[in-house]
């Protein structure tokens, strides 16, 4: 049984969680989904294709994450959901939180991490995630275009982009193999 903490409108913890599935959120209460887009050193980017069993979005190809469980800050959750799924291990000094988005019901916080690894050096949690591959910041942009990617909507992809430029031109000196 999975449990979510509870945020306000502002992003703060009530004090209040629910049981996922189980529970309803009310309207002005929210909960903490991270997503993690790892790039490569040339900017590609390494995206995943849920597994076919999965309830929610089965078979698509949509970026690393989940929601954080009670307990877990931002961070904690993205390190956690990056190596569960894809066996990346991460830091604070690698894994940079670079946006936040408000949604329906929830809080998305976007976070990055540059990577040295081969899709063949992937350990992946099959029952998550069904495939992943390099793809360029071109080639992922028509995949959204032609619906071969999740539609996160446009300004999630305004955001993931805008951040993504940015996190390329930080002073960066660690990347995770």
């Amino acid at each position: 049984m999975e449990k979510w903490d509870v945020m306000d409108s502002t992003g703060k913890l009530t004090g209040r969680t629910v049981v996922r599935g189980g529970s309803i959120l009310r309207s002005g209460e929210y909960h903490l989904v991270v997503h993690i887009w790892i790039l490569s050193n040339d900017g590609n980017y390494l995206i995943q294709r849920r597994s076919n069993t999965k309830k929610l979005m089965p078979g698509e190809w949509a970026a690393t994450g989940g929601a954080a469980i009670a307990g877990e800050d931002s961070y904690t959750a993205a390190a956690r959901e990056l190596y569960e799924e894809l066996s990346i291990t991460s830091n604070k000094d690698t894994l940079r939180h670079m946006a936040r988005i408000k949604r329906k019901n929830s809080f998305v916080d976007i976070w990055f991490i540059k990577a040295r690894v081969t899709v063949g050096s992937l350990k992946l949690q099959t029952e998550e995630v069904s495939a992943v591959k390099w793809v360029s910041k071109k080639e992922l942009r028509n995949m959204i275009d032609k619906k071969q990617y999740h539609n996160y909507g446009n300004e999630y992809f305004d955001v993931v982009f805008s951040a993504a430029d940015r996190f390329m031109k930080e002073d960066y000196s660690y990347e995770q193999r």
